[in-house]
């Protein structure tokens, strides 16, 4: 056992843990923290009916409070665990932490006890991509590795099977982040623009936890940094560890960067070719960027061989531009992950002619204003749906009527259901449909993944 974990079990050990939602991560973690001996509390929203499997872990001697006022009973703790999309400052939580309560989560604990170097990623557009292509190459070179965090595997349940020589690949998310007070060996930033503005209070707040994933590092870590994003160019006078960068416009003195059509490589002084981008399989150039940021992370330990069999065999993550099936000469494609206006851009680049777009969801408060001239350029048809579809089809038209243009058409539609069928009506032989709503799914799907999966249900059923 290393000596961070056996410290850790030490100190959870007979404590009165706290664990707030019983969502994907904090399940794994209330079974491990109670086998360490900690007396565990579980507090959720839902009703107990919403949980067939809660038997199981009052088996284990795990306490409940849930319904409307679950937090009515979160009194006298002495950690709490926060699911990431909970706020810190809620008045309950502050309560105990003016108590001596210790405020983390499963994230953060893992990140303190894994023995393994840790590659972390974090960004708005672009992390999970970046994170699998990490773990792939990692793979690839022969490194056990394990993959997880944001791209919905925890892993607190896993950290005793994991060795000092293992490699793990995690995705962050800002909401994870938010009160992370370590970081990993190698931190990666693919880039950031305004993103769950309905969860953080504001801008700055969002970008300071996206931070967490450098600030606490050594001059002994690594740190890959987006160098045509404003944003995160402006993290590297704040660098502790050592700097490398990534750009498809620049070359970088350190880092990986595009000459013409080649990924080049510049690190100690000395200059390797790596690739042409045709090697890539994964379409469009956000991907030539995540290609960019992955190779950058592992460049010490992985061979180009490597690299270039990942690039030439990797056909993507699922919910990202994957393509689904041809109907009668429609090609329809699912990128439900995309949640963002410029996530939604990236993918409508990488196509090389007009789609049919659907889009719209749940309002995470973001601004519109600069998809108009994207929509424009690469769309022949909307179909909106959603909170969001008044404020994407009203950013669409005053840029149409800044430009002097003539409007695409837009259909306006009530459900998936409704909007798979208008796009398929009125598609022709040869065209493409794009699911990439621009917006999250909250308010119709529990998630992304959830959305997608309905999307490529009624896609196979035409």
């Amino acid at each position: 056992m290393n000596e961070a974990l056996k410290l850790y079990k030490e100190k959870i050990s007979r404590k009165r843990a706290a664990v707030l939602g019983f969502g994907v991560s904090n399940r794994p973690l209330a079974k491990t923290i109670a086998k360490w001996g900690a007396d565990v509390t579980v507090f959720d929203r839902k009703n107990e009916g919403d949980f067939p499997d809660l038997s199981e872990y009052k088996e284990i001697g795990i306490k409940f409070s849930l319904g409307q006022r679950y937090l009515d009973n979160l009194k006298g703790f002495d950690v709490i665990f926060r699911t990431p999309g909970m706020h810190f400052d809620i008045p309950e939580i502050q309560r105990e932490l003016a108590d001596g309560a210790e405020l983390t989560s499963e994230m953060e604990v893992f990140m303190k006890i894994c023995p393994a170097k840790i590659y972390a990623v974090t960004g708005s557009d672009g992390k999970t991509t970046t994170t699998t292509l990490i773990y792939e190459m990692l793979k690839q070179e022969g490194y056990n590795c394990f993959l997880g965090g944001n791209i919905g595997t925890p892993l607190i349940d896993k950290v005793e099977e994991i060795d000092v020589n293992d490699r793990v690949v995690l995705e962050l998310s800002s909401f994870q982040l938010l009160t992370m007070k370590n970081s990993p060996d190698v931190a990666v930033i693919s880039n950031l623009s305004p993103n769950h503005l309905d969860i953080h209070k504001t801008m700055e707040e969002y970008i300071d936890a996206k931070k967490n994933i450098y600030r606490y590092q050594t001059d002994k870590d690594r740190v890959v940094i987006n160098y045509d994003n404003p944003i995160t160019r402006s993290f590297i006078p704040e660098v502790k560890g050592r700097l490398i960068l990534f750009s498809i416009k620049e070359e970088c003195t350190t880092g990986t960067f595009l000459k013409g059509n080649l990924i080049i490589c510049r690190e100690g002084g000395m200059e390797k070719e790596i690739m042409p981008i045709e090697d890539i399989k994964l379409p469009g150039m956000h991907n030539v960027e995540n290609y960019l940021a992955a190779i950058s992370a592992v460049m010490p330990e992985v061979s180009n061989e490597s690299i270039v069999n990942v690039a030439k065999n990797f056909s993507g993550v699922e919910h990202r531009n994957e393509f689904v099936r041809t109907v009668n000469g429609v090609s329809f494609y699912n990128d439900s992950i995309g949640s963002s206006p410029t996530r939604t851009a990236a993918t409508l680049k990488s196509f090389k002619k007009k789609v049919i777009l659907i889009a719209g969801g749940y309002d995470k408060k973001l601004c519109y204003d600069e998809l108009g001239e994207t929509i424009h350029k690469y769309v022949k048809l909307m179909v909106l749906m959603g909170d969001t579809a008044d404020k994407i089809e009203k950013a669409y038209k005053n840029y149409a009527r800044k430009a002097n243009v003539e409007p695409l058409p837009v259909v306006r539609v009530r459900n998936m259901e409704d909007a798979l069928n208008s796009a398929y009506r009125l598609a022709q032989s040869g065209d493409i449909v794009v699911l990439s709503p621009a917006s999250a799914s909250f308010d119709l799907y529990s998630n992304f993944m959830e959305r997608g999966n309905h999307f490529k249900e009624l896609v196979h059923q035409l």
